[in-house]
């Protein structure tokens, strides 16, 4: 019997950007990119109840083990600084929570089962729905929405040779999300064909999507400057380089590739200027020699002391308001008669023993 294949298209389908292909087979998953070259290998064990991920260039070398059993499956990578994982089942299987550390780690997300697809939650159990997964009608499309079920679709994943709502069970979800995830290894190579078909003015190779799927690990340090989801956006075909290239004058520099004038730059030797004869400390002196003497202002001539003198002289006295003619008594007496009466409040008619009998 010849193995499933399960290709995912970047978007919807109609776009025809093939990123990823999966070989599913009974023995394992070959995760291939657009060009057909293997980026990663998954083995099955099932007499361990495990899968492994493997190094496609070294398939002997194990990356990742996954173990599970009847409470869920636990993560075990093999980088130095990447935490384990634990994914538990709970509610009878409906709901997935996945702790960053291990067994007793914190519940970073969860995923739901609900009747028309499950749905991943960021930030704990109480978190906004980050990405959902669902199981189109006719069992062979599973559609990756982000932010919801109504959200923009960041995949479209076709099964050709098995069914989709085979992986509607957990332990088969949870395989189908550790190999269909995108690692940090993913987007920086993502990152580094952007950057540089946008160098050179070529379209991006059809291997790699523009937008990046939701489902990742954290990533790198190199890979933060995009967050994944977003990608690097393109001009259209209509405003390609070569287009506009048609339909303005050509230059003799838009004639030279951007290799070859970065090798025509790095290979040309710049020319020393005249000032490059002249002693560092030269130029300095005779600056210092032609330069004008400062001129003193006037207000040098006139000595200290009768500048502040001058200043205490034409000071005014300060005049006494006219309050000061009113006696002092005669002002808080006034204030005295106008006050008004306090008046008793309404609690003054209950009874002492009365407001307290409450509290006895």
């Amino acid at each position: 019997m010849a193995d499933a294949v399960i290709t995912e298209y970047r978007g919807v389908r109609k776009n025809d950007t093939i990123t990823r292909y999966y070989q599913y087979g009974s023995g394992g998953v070959r995760v291939l990119d657009g060009s057909k070259k293997v980026r990663r290998l998954y083995r099955f064990d099932p007499a361990s109840d495990m899968m492994t991920e493997h190094d496609p260039a070294r398939p002997d070398r194990i990356l990742r083990r996954f173990i599970f059993d009847r409470l869920g499956m636990l993560e075990e990578p093999f980088t130095p600084g990447c935490p384990p994982r634990k994914f538990s089942c709970e509610q009878g299987g409906q709901v997935i929570t996945v702790r960053e550390g291990g067994e007793y780690g914190q519940v970073g997300k969860t995923f739901t089962f609900e009747a028309r697809g499950i749905a991943e939650t960021e930030w704990g159990r109480n978190g906004a729905i980050e990405r959902v997964f669902i199981f189109e009608g006719g069992n062979d499309t599973i559609t990756e929405r982000a932010g919801g079920w109504f959200g923009d679709v960041t995949r479209t994943i076709l099964f050709s040779e098995i069914n989709a709502s085979l992986f509607r069970e957990p332990e088969a979800f949870l395989q189908f999300l550790m190999f269909t995830e995108w690692s940090a290894k993913d987007l920086e190579e993502h990152i580094e064909e952007q950057v540089a078909s946008i160098r050179s003015g070529k379209p991006a190779p059809s291997r790699t999507a523009n937008k990046i799927p939701a489902g990742k690990r954290p990533v790198a340090a190199s890979a933060k400057r995009s967050r994944p989801g977003d990608g690097i956006e393109f001009i259209p075909d209509s405003d390609s380089p070569e287009k506009e290239a048609q339909k303005l004058p050509s230059r003799r520099s838009d004639a030279i590739s951007f290799d070859e004038r970065l090798c025509r730059e790095g290979n040309r030797n710049v020319s020393a200027g005249r000032s490059a004869e002249i002693p560092l400390a030269e130029r300095f002196e005779s600056a210092r020699r032609e330069r004008e003497p400062l001129s003193m202002g006037k207000s040098v001539d006139i000595p200290l002391q009768e500048r502040f003198d001058s200043a205490h002289q034409d000071r005014e006295p300060l005049s006494m308001g006219k309050s000061v003619d009113i006696p002092l008594e005669e002002r808080f007496e006034s204030s005295r008669r106008d006050r008004e009466n306090l008046k008793k409040g309404k609690s003054a008619d209950i009874p002492y023993r009365e407001r307290r009998g409450d509290r006895d």
